[in-house]
C-alpha cells in the first residue's frame, strides 16, 4: 500500500493540525504538546514540514523516523530539519512536553541563518535523540519561556534579534548537552570509534577500489547503524578529525605506499584507489601533503 504524506508548510498549519488556536506570531511557535488534541488519521501517515522542530517529549507510543522506530517513553529531544520526514502512531499519547517550531525564513539575513547548518543534530535518527536531566531541561524551559514572551507581546525593532539571540543560545546549550552525551557514552562510543577504524583500515587494505569505489561518509554511517552526521559528530568530539578527513587521510596511506613501493604510473594508482579522474587524485594528495604525488615520489 502507497504511503500517506502530509505537508505541513506553515506555522499557522501546525497551530491547525494542534487545534490549539491562531500563532502569535507566523514564523515561530511553542506549543505544550500534552494539552492538545492534534487531527491524527486512524492510518499511519507520514508528516513532512517546511521548519525546523525541536521536540521534548515523553510519551506511549513509538514515532518513526525514515525506517527506523524510537520509543520516547523515558523522554528526550528530537530535532528536525525542514522536508525531514516523521511518522507516528495513530495511538500514542504524550504525557508532557513541548514542541518548538520555526521557519526558515526567521533566520533570513541572520547569522544563526549563516551557520545553522552546523547544529547538525538536525540531521540525526531519532535513535540518536538528545537524553537531558531535570537541570537542563530546566536551562532550555527558561530559554523558551524567553524566545516566548517576546513573540507575545507587542514587537517592536528589537522582537526579532532577541528570539533569535534567545533561539541561538539554546541551540548552543543542545551542542553542550550532546557533548556531554558523547562523553558520558565513552566506552560505547570508543567502541564505535576503533569499529571505524577498523573498517576504514580493512577497506583501503584491498589490492584495488576499482570495483567498490572510493568509500562515502554515508557508507560507513550505514555499516555502523548511525546517521552520517551523527558519526561525524562522534568522531570529531573523540579524535578531533571528521568521517571525510579519516578517509581522506587513509587515503593518502594508501597512496603513498603505492607511491613508494610500486613502479604503477600515478594515472594507475589514482584509477586502482577508485579515482575515475588522475587529476581529483592529484589534487586531493596535494591538498594533504602539500606536494603532488609526482614530487613525492621523487623524493624517495
Amino acid at each position: 500500500m502507497k504511503p500517506t504524506y502530509i505537508d505541513i508548510e506553515s506555522i499557522a498549519a501546525v497551530h491547525r493540525f494542534y487545534n490549539c488556536g491562531t500563532p502569535q506570531h507566523p514564523l515561530i511557535t511553542i506549543i505544550d504538546l500534552a494539552e492538545t488534541a492534534p487531527d491524527r488519521p486512524k492510518e499511519e501517515v507520514y508528516y513532512r514540514t517546511a521548519f525546523y522542530t525541536v521536540m521534548c517529549k515523553r510519551f506511549e507510543g513509538t514515532m518513526k523516523y525514515g525506517r527506523s522506530y524510537y520509543d520516547f517513553e523515558e523522554g528526550s529531544l528530537m530535532f528536525t530539519a525542514p522536508n525531514q520526514v516523521i511518522a507516528s502512531s495513530p495511538d500514542i499519547r504524550v504525557l508532557e512536553g513541548w514542541g518548538l517550531f520555526f521557519h526558515p525564513d526567521l533566520l533570513a539575513g541572520t547569522e544563526l541563518g549563516r551557520k545553522i547548518h552546523e547544529y547538525s543534530f538536525f540531521q540525526y535518527d531519532t535513535n540518536e535523540a538528545l537524553h537531558i536531566s531535570a537541570e537542563e531541561k530546566t536551562i532550555l524551559l527558561d530559554c523558551l519561556n524567553k524566545i516566548k514572551r517576546e513573540y507575545s507581546q507587542n514587537m517592536d525593532k528589537h522582537t526579532k534579534s532577541l528570539i533569535i539571540d534567545n533561539l541561538q543560545v539554546m541551540l548552543t546549550y543542545c551542542n553542550r548537552f550532546y557533548d556531554r552525551q558523547f562523553f558520558t557514552r565513552e566506552y560505547v562510543n570508543h567502541d564505535i570509534v576503533q569499529k571505524f577504524e577498523r573498517m576504514l583500515i580493512d577497506y583501503f587494505a584491498q589490492e584495488t577500489l576499482v570495483e567498490a569505489g572510493l568509500p562515502d561518509v554515508k557508507y560507513f554511517a550505514s555499516q555502523l547503524n548511525l546517521s552520517p552526521n551523527y558519526l561525524s559528530d562522534l568522531l570529531n568530539r573523540f579524535t578531533g578529525k571528521t568521517t571525510q578527513e579519516h578517509i581522506h587521510l587513509q587515503l593518502v596511506d594508501r597512496a603513498k605506499t603505492l607511491l613508494w613501493g610500486t613502479e604503477k604510473t600515478i594515472s594507475e594508482i589514482a584509477y586502482n584507489l577508485g579515482f575515475e579522474h588522475p587529476s581529483h587524485f592529484t589534487k586531493l594528495f596535494k591538498s594533504k601533503i602539500g606536494i603532488s604525488p609526482k614530487e613525492y615520489r621523487q623524493l624517495n
